[in-house]
């Protein structure tokens, strides 16, 4: 394994876990605040759609060959 490797593993573990956080933050955001199963349901889909488009951007740079 050389450098690149290690450092694009490194960069995809790094994100994958920083977005699992971020969903536990949103998680918790909501519980805190009481929101019911719709306000939920918003909060997820609100703030978890930035992290849906940094994803599509990934797959379509793979794609893409950029």
């Amino acid at each position: 394994m050389n450098f690149e490797q290690f450092e694009e593993i490194g960069l995809l573990l790094g994100l994958a876990a920083l977005m699992g956080f971020m969903m536990f933050i949103i998680y918790d955001l909501g519980k805190r605040s009481n929101a019911g199963k719709f306000g939920m349901a918003v909060l997820f889909f609100a703030l978890g759609l930035g992290m849906v488009g940094f994803i599509i951007k990934g797959v379509l740079k793979l794609t893409m060959g950029i």
